[in-house]
């Protein structure tokens, strides 16, 4: 049998480790089903996780507040993920962790009597904008879809219920704009796929405090601001203010910091990156050399 290539990336599946396009999971797991899963992602960048330590916290959060168990410590898991991006041989990559809910006996519907699985995947890193909008930056749309209300789904732990979230998209790129911005029943700014928002108003920081995922981007944002003397301010956002601020930029583990440059339309102070928003995307990519923030993964074992 030839030597599996997972120069594609790499999965861990059941036990084993395949490539990436032969991953699966079985059709009956509830994960698939009824998005009964948490995850979170971590990323890799010359050849080091990043904040790896907050994304296992808050993957062990999750998985306890949707009673999840993966049945790996910490570290299983830390070694797990460094085998994926060591088999891809990937310098900058995208990994994820997965907990399912998996199967309870057939025809049982209770999940206590599920058996929860693991896997996990390590794919090239995946950048939510490409050079262009980087550089310039994206057009976000305000969506007048709603985020489902964090009393039916707790959004600080990370779930697949993502509905809300792609028919806003469709929804924005069907009108022009790069990406959506949902909002909540009081029409104020929540987060969009996969990202978190703020906004710049006469020097300080502003970001949404309730209604939305705690990114650990959004975690790094707000510590570099501190550590840059920065004033910040988490609370409600309306959709009006977003639309008149000085700076918009939002924060991702898909690119970090990424500037804002059109809302809805409406050019964002000059329709150029900021000086704040330009010194925090600085910032965030120095911080990736930093050895209190990464773990240098072992290619040679």
């Amino acid at each position: 049998m030839p030597n599996p290539d997972f120069s594609k990336g790499a999965a861990f599946v059941q036990g084993r480790y395949v490539p990436i396009g032969e991953a699966a999971i079985p059709i009956t797991d509830w994960g698939f089903l009824r998005s009964d899963a948490t995850y979170d992602v971590v990323t890799v960048w010359d050849g080091a996780f990043f904040r790896i330590d907050a994304h296992l916290e808050r993957f062990l959060r999750s998985c306890r507040r949707w009673r999840l168990d993966p049945g790996l410590t910490p570290a299983q898991i830390t070694e797990v993920l460094a085998q994926c991006v060591r088999l891809s041989g990937l310098r900058a990559s995208y990994v994820e962790m997965i907990c399912t809910r998996g199967q309870p006996p057939w025809g049982s519907r209770d999940p206590r009597l599920a058996v929860n699985q693991f896997y996990a995947f390590a794919v090239p890193y995946v950048w939510i904008a490409n050079a262009e909008q980087r550089e310039k930056g994206l057009h976000l749309m305000v969506s007048d879809v709603q985020r489902i209300p964090a009393a039916s789904v707790d959004p600080t732990a990370k779930n697949y219920h993502w509905n809300d979230l792609t028919m806003g998209l469709l929804g924005a790129l069907d009108a022009g704009a790069d990406s959506v911005l949902l909002v909540d029943a009081s029409g104020n700014v929540v987060e969009g796929p996969g990202f978190n928002v703020f906004c710049v108003r006469n020097g300080t920081l502003v970001t949404p405090n309730e209604g939305m995922l705690e990114g650990v981007s959004r975690r790094t944002v707000i510590e570099i601001a501190q550590s840059l003397g920065l004033t910040l301010q988490a609370r409600a956002v309306p959709a009006d203010e977003l639309r008149t601020a000085d700076e918009v930029f939002i924060s991702t583990s898909g690119g970090g910091v990424l500037p804002v440059t059109r809302v809805d339309g409406r050019a964002i102070g000059d329709a150029m990156p900021g000086p704040i928003t330009r010194r925090l995307v600085q910032t965030y990519w120095d911080w990736h050399a930093d050895p209190a923030y990464s773990l240098a993964i072992n290619y040679s074992n």
